[in-house]
């Protein structure tokens, strides 16, 4: 696999842990990373790695990050990723987990509210990258801050998802 078949794969990565979010929540790519891997004397090993980036523009509540985290675990869980880490902190959770090619994927959640999504390669035979398509910023709008400010009835409601009837009916 070379730097752009990494590339798009870790683009396929992140499509598809968002297409299992549903609600589904707005997002933007981040920024993205091709950095080249060296050896312990920081010499160049004819390899790099691509890092791809999404962030969530939907608040997602304090209440609701448990079950946002959830979903996307599942979904990995689903998908055969190993999960290597999760942080449990009720403010700041955290998902670490590695896919069968060696893909690094994480999910964070941010003080605000906001999901930090990022896919990064294993080290592939170096080649050229090219970035995937960005929609520009103007500076001034709410995207430029970096917060989320999208509500969304569900994932930014300030309650617990309620919990199916046990009552049977």
């Amino acid at each position: 696999m070379n730097m752009q078949q990494a590339g798009d794969l870790a683009e396929k990565i992140l499509d598809d842990t968002f297409t299992a979010i549903v609600p589904k929540v707005e997002a933007q790519r981040g920024p993205s990373g091709d950095p080249l891997c060296t050896d312990f004397k920081n010499d160049s090993t004819g390899t790099g790695q691509v890092i791809r980036r999404r962030h969530v523009m939907t608040v997602i509540s304090a209440e609701r990050r448990g079950s946002f985290m959830g979903v996307v675990e599942r979904h990995w869980k689903k998908k055969g990723y190993e999960i290597t880490t999760v942080r449990p902190s009720k403010e700041r959770p955290a998902i670490f987990a590695r896919t069968q090619e060696g893909f690094e994927v994480t999910v964070k959640i941010g003080a605000e509210g906001q999901a930090f999504f990022s896919a990064s390669s294993p080290c592939v035979t170096e080649s050229e990258v090219t970035e995937p398509p960005r929609k520009p910023l103007d500076p001034n709008s709410p995207e430029a801050k970096g917060l989320p400010y999208i509500k969304s009835p569900f994932w930014s409601a300030e309650t617990p998802v309620p919990s199916p009837s046990t009552n049977g009916g």
